[in-house]
This record gives structure tokens, C-alpha cells and sequence, in this order.
């Protein structure tokens, strides 16, 4: 944990968890277009979806990251 490969699956589950987000946004937006009602229902669960997992990966960095600062330093670790 904070090594360099680290810093990056972090930042690029964040980032793709934004654009899944603002993806299922408009999706969202798009299902009160249609006239059918079962598409808009296909869409508007969908876009909830796809909402709710993007939420999950926007929290999942937060949250990795908090630990990783508010970690206590271990001592047996500089004892090399």
C-alpha cells in the first residue's frame, strides 16, 4: 500500500468511476425521453445502476486513501 502502482489503480478506478457516473446521469436524463414504457423502465434501471456502482467506486479511493494517511507508522519497520 503507497507504492507507485498503488497511486495509479487508485486514480484510475476514481476516474472511471466519474465518467461512469456522469454516463449513467445521462442515461437517466435520456430515459424520460422515450414513449415506450417498457424501454423507459430498461433505462431508468439501468442508469440507477450503473449510478449506484459508479457511487461505490467514487468511495473505494476515498476511503483507501483516508486509511493510508491515518495509518499509524509502524516500528518494526524502520528496525532494517
Amino acid at each position: 500500500m503507497g507504492s507507485g502502482f498503488w497511486w495509479v489503480k487508485i486514480l484510475v478506478v476514481g476516474f472511471l468511476s466519474i465518467f461512469l457516473l456522469i454516463f449513467g446521469v445521462e442515461v437517466l436524463i435520456g430515459a424520460y425521453d422515450l414513449k415506450h414504457p417498457q424501454l423507459f423502465l430498461m433505462f431508468f434501471f439501468s442508469g440507477s445502476f450503473t449510478i449506484l456502482v459508479s457511487l461505490v467506486g467514487i468511495t473505494y479511493p476515498f476511503f483507501q486513501v483516508y486509511a493510508f494517511f491515518k495509518r499509524e507508522p509502524d516500528p518494526q519497520e524502520n528496525d532494517g
